[in-house]
């Protein structure tokens, strides 16, 4: 088990979303929060909001940058201590076919989804190890799992966070040391970033989304997806053939076109 109380928990793109959420979630069980997100303004308000909950420091962090990623994180252990939990949450995505992709937005995408996560824990891990405890939490997703037109780079971007992922819980587990890692493979959540998706498979709701990743952190949890139906996409991938499962998923339950009318999040 995972103690939340009293730790340390540090959450990317904490201003809003689910992170906003976790982040509220976790000062209720007592810890102390760093919040890291690119957005002055909603993290202030943020700040303002669940600084009346418990102790919240936060730092304007663009992830896509080492440099201010290893800037803050150097500040992060000078002014508020070891980071205990790590969730790797912030993330971005561009719903086009690849063909239209500018070359910025897919280094983007990877460095922000992909790069980042590793750069960040790569900052945290050194001071988990020293004291032989901690968490790491990776937000990937279920296009991680699943193929799907025009979420080519961001599928590519959690592919990699899934494979980095599990290889790390793997190499802790090999070192024999007690930090945890925590896999979370979700579908489209309701939180704006994914406005003007049609699916046919619910869409999560964030308040339960953000209160089963804290609760699969507290119990150790390898791989947490959501809805529960996922756990069966790798099976189905190995089990049937490539053309019946591209005809289950994309004309049964209708992923492939979920990207039809997207629109993300509002300016």
């Amino acid at each position: 088990m995972t103690t939340i109380n009293n730790k340390l928990v540090l959450i990317t793109g904490g201003a809003s979303g689910i992170g906003k959420i976790m982040g509220k979630l976790v000062l209720q069980k007592g810890a102390r929060l760093v919040i890291w997100d690119i957005d002055e303004a909603k993290t202030q308000t943020t700040v303002d909001e669940l600084s009346e909950i418990g102790k919240v420091n936060w730092y304007k962090v663009d992830i896509s940058d080492i440099e201010q990623i290893k800037a803050a994180g150097q500040k992060v252990k000078g002014e508020v201590g070891v980071v205990d939990i790590l969730i790797n949450n912030a993330g971005i995505v561009v719903g086009k076919y690849f063909s239209e992709h500018s070359e910025h937005e897919i280094t983007n995408t990877m460095d922000i989804n992909a790069n980042a996560p590793m750069l960040i824990t790569k900052q945290f891990l050194s001071g988990m190890m020293k004291q032989n405890s901690g968490h790491i939490c990776n937000i990937a997703s279920s296009a991680g799992l699943i193929s799907n037109p025009k979420m080519s780079v961001y599928a590519s971007s959690k592919w990699a966070v899934i494979g980095w992922s599990d290889s790390l819980r793997l190499e802790i587990h090999q070192q024999k040391l007690a930090i945890g890692i925590t896999t979370v493979t979700p579908y489209y959540i309701n939180t704006g970033m994914f406005d003007g998706i049609k699916s046919r498979v619910p869409i999560l709701k964030p308040e339960k989304v953000a209160r089963k990743i804290i609760r699969a952190i507290e119990q150790n949890r390898i791989i947490l997806s959501m809805p529960w139906s996922m756990h069966f996409v790798r099976f189905s991938q190995g089990l049937l053939p490539i053309r019946v499962f591209d005809w289950l998923v994309g004309k049964v339950l209708g992923v492939y076109n979920t990207m039809e009318h997207f629109q993300g999040h509002k300016k």
